[in-house]
């Protein structure tokens, strides 16, 4: 709810002044949260052991490795990058799907490599798995969007993790992920491997405020929105930099907008909200009864958690912009539709545990 008021305040103003309708992006945003809780529903009520199944793990990695495919062959590219797969009606953003796919795949066949005994760092014995991790992370990369690419890939990293898999090497792939981002993006802009756009994101994340007229325009808009707006805000619709001044004010940069207008206390609430929803998966991973079930809620709290990270960390300088929507608020469909899944099978997960302990307290009584 708060994400489609936000989204209709921060799109009206400008949607008018381009000639469009300021309703336009209200109504779309609330048929995307619509399709969420049906998709949110069909999750919590959709057997687990489906998921499991040959025929959808197999099925699923063809479409999922199919349209990474496509939109980096057929589709257009949009800043810099080729992320959207256009079916009509919506656009579908296939790094989004993959995020869920992985949590799916992985945990399956991570758990069932735990029930043999054997590691998943021991390619004998996971030859598949890996081929999968690196033709997705690949398709990823080349499109590239770098912040689609390190989600995945620490997703992955906390799931090598929560498996007990070789601990010592795990932390190491996971420690070494940022430094390796990092340094390599570093050299590659040195070296002119990146360029144009992506180059002008680095540079701005380096040094904002000298090139404000330039590259670190939305960087020096964003924390001119976030001084504005103080500890109470100016007010629902007041936001002066979603004028024109930032850009894609309803999708990547919408917590500068409700920093404006709502102030330290609503973005705190917000974050609170998103806190509660993170800690009460991680509860229910740890009192999953399965290695898969564990697997599910940690790789579901390690997904939002880390969105909610790279997109606050953006917006704040602290981390350059790579586009990452901020989970539940930002204006966009594939992201809506692939969480609320995600949280539908989570809550399935919820309500198997409370079936099992109702179960046992029956057993116990009688």
């Amino acid at each position: 709810m708060v994400g489609i008021v936000m989204v209709f305040s921060a799109s009206a103003a400008i949607n008018m002044q381009n000639g469009g309708s300021p309703l336009a992006y209200l109504i779309k945003q609330t048929i995307y949260v619509l399709m969420g809780i049906c998709f949110l529903t069909f999750g919590a009520n959709f057997s687990l052991k489906h998921y499991r199944t040959r025929g959808f793990l197999k099925w699923s990695t063809i479409v999922v490795v199919g349209m990474l495919f496509i939109v980096l062959v057929f589709s257009r590219a949009v800043n810099g990058a080729k992320g959207w797969l256009n079916l009509g009606i919506i656009n579908i953003q296939p790094v989004e799907v993959c995020k869920l796919y992985l949590i799916l795949y992985l945990s399956d066949r991570m758990a069932r490599i735990k029930a043999r005994h054997a590691h998943f760092l021991d390619f004998h014995q996971s030859s598949g798995p890996w081929l999968i991790i690196i033709i997705c992370f690949g398709l990823i990369a080349l499109q590239p969007d770098i912040g689609g690419l390190a989600i995945n890939a620490m997703i992955f990293g906390v799931l090598l993790l929560a498996c007990d898999f070789k601990w010592s090497a795990g932390i190491s792939i996971l420690l070494l992920i940022p430094l390796i981002g990092y340094f390599g993006i570093e050299k590659m802009v040195e070296s002119g491997v990146i360029h144009g756009y992506k180059m002008a994101r680095f540079v701005a994340f380096m040094n904002p405020f000298g090139n404000a007229t330039g590259s670190g325009s939305q960087l020096v808009n964003s924390y001119y929105a976030i001084s504005n707006g103080g500890v109470f805000g100016a007010g629902l619709g007041n936001s002066v930099q979603k004028m024109g001044y930032l850009p894609e004010p309803n999708t990547d940069f919408i917590i500068s907008i409700t920093s404006e207008e709502l102030g330290l206390v609503g973005v705190t609430a917000i974050l609170l909200l998103l806190m509660l929803m993170i800690c009460r998966i991680i509860q229910i991973g740890v009192r999953a009864t399965t290695v898969y079930q564990m697997l599910l809620c940690y790789g579901a709290a390690t997904f939002i958690l880390i969105e909610t990270f790279f997109n606050i960390g953006g917006v704040l300088g602290l981390l350059p912009i790579t586009g990452v929507t901020f989970p539940f608020i930002s204006y966009g469909g594939s992201s809506m539709i692939i969480l609320s899944a995600m949280v539908g099978i989570i809550m399935n997960i919820s309500i198997e545990q409370k079936k099992e302990r109702l179960t046992l307290q029956r057993t116990q009584l009688g």
